[in-house]
């Protein structure tokens, strides 16, 4: 390199390397330099080029994923470990963090629409070699660290059940169905009657083949639709994994659904990614991985989906640890399919899903990211269970 351009690639280094340093991992130049003076580190980054390095150090929350992602950024000895490291580095919000909270937007039917496409229509056969046998795409619910994940999701599925008190013969409305999972389970396990709403028009498709497969296309209904147009009245109304996708201003709009569809003797169940304090999602994964989504605190959910329809909350439990467990079971079989996944898309795509879900491990294991579920009912309704439901 030259000199002039080596002097100042060995500065900005050594900046970065400042930064780097309380979390162990340790920063090397294209040409093998490194200013690193700690102990033997967790891991090291390697930038390519002094592009890379600029870019880390003026916007590293863009562009660590999108270096790493176009392969202009290496990670050694473990891509888990040195994200777990650098995020605990960063558990304090920054400025642009918190400014940008302030502005948390919705989104409109259109926007949902475009935004459901950009990941859960990869196609069927993608999330089929590396999820569970069921394709359930949400927080695992472990009983025994031991259970295969398989296991947990079946036990993740019949928690919501006992905590929702499903009885024979109730209605039930399910916002953000997936590939069906839950309401074929709650309509095989419980005999109940389920209408299950999806925008995704892969996922819907392939949860009514499920549905008349098993013999419970009469008891389960899918709809391909958004969840603003539920409608009819339910004993229960339950949703897994979508307010992360609504977007703070429709959280209004989502709790007038909810008070509209449930008897009066109703409950419901929300299960959620969210946050300690509002903050928004990393810009990267907004980018390329989730466009629109918005983790929540649970003020703004009570506040802005409950309190107002006069919705009581009788339980909260946070599973962030059982999505980490998740998550390594996901990576584990991801990494394991990742040269079909490359034969499938390319090698870009198999980077950009290595970050995401070992970046999301590490989110959960340092409680940046929090898993809640919350049930709640009619704040008049004495319909309510009578002790806490537990695993």
């Amino acid at each position: 390199m030259g000199s002039s351009v080596g002097w100042l690639a060995r500065r900005l280094a050594a900046v970065l390397q400042q930064h780097l340093e309380p979390a162990g991992v340790r920063l090397e130049l294209w040409d093998g330099a490194s200013t690193y003076a700690g102990p033997r580190p967790i891991g090291t980054l390697v930038v390519a080029d002094l592009r890379t390095l600029l870019g880390i150090l003026v916007n590293p929350h863009l562009q660590f994923g999108e270096c790493y992602m176009h392969g202009t950024l290496q990670v050694r000895g473990g891509l888990e470990p040195v994200l777990e490291a650098i995020t605990r580095l960063a558990l304090i919000p920054s400025w642009r963090e918190r400014i940008s909270s302030y502005f948390a937007t919705g989104n409109s039917v259109q926007r949902a629409r475009r935004n459901v496409h950009h990941h859960y229509d990869l196609g069927n056969d993608f999330y089929s070699s590396w999820l569970d046998e069921r394709l359930v795409y949400t927080c695992a619910y472990f009983e025994r660290p031991d259970m295969s994940l398989e296991q947990a999701q079946i036990a993740k599925m019949d928690l919501v059940c006992r905590k929702l008190g499903l009885q024979e013969g109730e209605r039930v409305v399910e916002a953000g169905c997936g590939w069906g999972s839950l309401a074929l389970f709650m309509a095989r396990q419980y005999g109940v009657s389920v209408r299950a709403f999806n925008i995704s028009h892969e996922q819907i498709a392939f949860a009514r083949r499920r549905a008349k497969e098993e013999g419970l296309a009469g008891r389960v209904t899918f709809v391909e639709d958004d969840y603003r147009n539920i409608r009819g009245a339910y004993e229960a109304f339950v949703s897994i994994g979508m307010l992360e996708h609504v977007g703070a201003a429709d959280y209004p709009t989502l709790g007038r659904v909810i008070d509209r569809s449930l008897t009066p003797g109703g409950r419901g169940l929300l299960h959620f990614i969210g946050r300690n304090q509002p903050l928004p999602l990393n810009p990267w994964i907004r980018r390329r991985i989730f466009p629109g989504a918005y983790p929540p605190t649970l003020r703004e959910v009570f506040g802005r989906v409950f309190e107002p329809n006069a919705l009581s909350v009788l339980d909260v439990e946070n599973l962030r640890l059982h999505y980490a467990k998740t998550l390594e079971h996901w990576r584990r079989r991801f990494d394991r399919a990742s040269e079909d996944v490359a034969h499938m898309f390319d090698a870009t795509f198999v980077r950009t899903w290595e970050l995401y879900l070992a970046g999301s491990q590490a989110a959960f294991d340092t409680g940046s990211m929090q898993l809640f579920q919350v049930l709640f009912a009619r704040g008049s309704s004495n319909a309510i269970p009578w002790t806490r439901v537990s695993g």
